[in-house]
């Protein structure tokens, strides 16, 4: 199994390799075990720790909180109670994915917008310094999916667009940044989403593409990220038909297909480093087979590691099980253990001193500076065919904005936009429309549509719901443009002309965050440049919304 470990991506010193060997042989049955799963960490739980130290996984995938004083406790004393050093990932997405206690930074579609490699490699630097600072070594981003398929509501903001150049130097750009601060880069989602306007957290979603055509796109993409270097890649619960075999098993999730994972990933693009399942407490893992015969095959069919559970007990009493009868198998479990712990060594956990989090480099105001300069370049204008902008005070006193909220995914309800009190600073008199409201022309100046949904888990489809917004099937079906001037602004999903294609004026900003929000304002007041670049068809490939 050394022979892994010489090869790139690891490409470790002998030094290094002696380690992983050692680290192998003093482990018990049930720590070897232990190293397969990666469990998801979130909140305060006071049992957390325990939890870990009896487990005793290869790492955990923590959602930080704001909570600087106890994130970094938390993860000091992680690391200290580990047996073996802990994988430490996140999805260094972006947004509202940006971590609590790090630099509000751009998303990977506003990245792709402002379409500036320079300002890309930047932001990577900010999170990836940021990441080893409170303790991340693992990334399961770039997103290299391709959003042909535009209805999906969960590649839309997660990935660079639709384009494979524009993704593939994004990707590559984020890959070099990440794994040169030491946090290991993964490309998702293998073999390749986008072309299913589904949700694999709902079902088993299925790339329909011929192998030639997908040899052109993913194959080009993921091909690419392995002679750049790529740490590991996410095989997740998407078939790919015309690889994956006759009848049933070529709709078989890449997460349990020893095709998709061996023979295709490995074999034929040669890749050999660390390949981790996607979360399978997700319904596109689960609708295909009970968890008892489906977890031991994520191992067996050619995954490293296991992502998340919904009950880790139970779950590592499965695998614990199928080592022992032999449905994973003892060269199985060697190598997934060989690449596991190579990783880590990889990372340096092999020989560091005890992690302590690095304060000093969290929030750097030149680091919040650098973001917003690049924000500032993203927000777009689609079109403004009735010459509504510039806004002023003079001319759009009154402004009534209509808006569902800005939704984020694991918060219950909406979150308020900042946007408002933003326009109240620059003197104008907003109100918010709430649902059941009878909207009379002439009180207003300006009607301002405000969307703030980004990539969703879970949600099935984004879309304008008129009823929803308006609160009643009347209102859901005027279209107020004619009367009062106004403006309609996607803070994510950039696909609202589908739904509204005569609305006059539409902006797509990407994200969600108050430095978006801020750059808008300054663009709408005519302060600032509108950004040129769209990753997308924001036209939807509709005639009539160009108008």
């Amino acid at each position: 199994m050394t022979d892994i470990l010489r090869r790139a991506p690891f490409n470790l010193s002998d030094e290094a390799i002696a380690w992983v060997e050692a680290t192998k042989a003093r482990l018990t049955p049930a720590e070897k075990v232990g190293q397969l799963f990666v469990f998801h960490s979130m909140g305060q739980d006071p049992e957390a720790l325990a939890r870990l130290a009896s487990l005793k996984p290869a790492g955990i995938t923590r959602s930080y909180t704001p909570d600087l004083d106890y994130e970094a406790t938390f993860i000091e004393a992680a690391q200290a109670q580990a047996n073996v050093p802990l994988l430490v990932s996140a999805d260094l997405e972006g947004s509202r994915m940006s971590l609590a206690v790090g630099t509000e930074v751009p998303n990977p579609i506003a990245l792709a917008a402002v379409d500036d490699l320079a300002a890309s490699r930047g932001i990577s630097r900010i999170m990836g310094a940021e990441a080893r600072a409170i303790g991340i070594n693992w990334s399961f981003t770039p997103v290299v999916d391709l959003n042909k398929a535009w209805r999906s509501a969960i590649v839309a903001t997660r990935g660079f667009g639709a384009d494979i150049d524009t993704v593939q130097a994004q990707a590559l750009a984020q890959i070099a940044e990440f794994q040169a601060l030491g946090v290991a880069a993964t490309v998702k989602h293998w073999p390749g989403e986008g072309f299913d306007d589904r949700d694999q957290h709902l079902v088993t979603t299925v790339n329909p593409l011929s192998m030639a055509e997908w040899r052109a796109t993913f194959g080009r993409l993921y091909g690419a990220a392995i002679e750049a270097g790529v740490m590991s890649v996410m095989s997740a619960h998407i078939a790919l038909p015309a690889y994956g075999g006759a009848g049933v098993e070529a709709y078989r999730p890449a997460s349990v297909s020893r095709a998709l994972n061996i023979d295709l990933l490995r074999g034929e693009l040669g890749f050999n480093g660390v390949i981790v399942s996607d979360a399978t407490p997700m319904a596109g893992f689960g609708a295909w087979g009970t968890r008892s015969e489906m977890l031991p095959q994520v191992i067996e069919n050619g995954c490293d590691i296991i992502l998340f559970s919904p009950d880790a007990a139970a779950d590592v009493a499965l695998i614990s099980a199928a080592v022992a009868d032999g449905r994973i198998s003892p060269e199985r479990l060697d190598a997934a253990l060989t690449r596991v712990l190579g990783l880590k060594a990889w990372a340096g956990l092999h020989n560091s001193a005890p992690f302590r989090v690095d304060r000093a480099a969290l929030k750097r105001p030149e680091a919040a500076e650098f973001a917003r300069s690049v924000t500032a370049r993203a927000p777009h204008l689609v079109k403004d065919v009735a010459a509504t902008l510039p806004l002023s005070v003079a001319r759009h006193r009154r402004v009534l904005v209509v808006s569902g909220g800005v939704v984020v995914p694991f918060v219950p309800v909406p979150l308020p936009f900042d946007l408002p009190d933003m326009l109240r600073a620059e003197g104008f008199d907003v109100t918010l429309f709430t649902p059941g409201m009878k909207v009379i022309p002439e009180d207003w100046d300006l009607m301002l549509y405000l969307f703030g949904e980004e990539t969703l888990l879970t949600r099935g489809r984004i879309h304008l719901d008129w009823l929803r917004l308006t609160g009643h099937f009347g209102e859901a079906m005027a279209r107020r443009w004619h009367d009062i001037p106004t403006v309609m602004i996607s803070f994510g999903w950039p696909y609202y002309l589908y739904d509204a294609p005569r609305v006059p004026c539409y902006i797509n900003a990407w994200a969600t965050m108050p430095s978006m929000q801020s750059a808008v304002v300054d663009c709408l007041m005519g302060r600032a440049t509108w950004g040129r670049g769209t990753p997308v068809d924001p036209f939807c490939g509709l005639g009539d919304a160009r108008f």
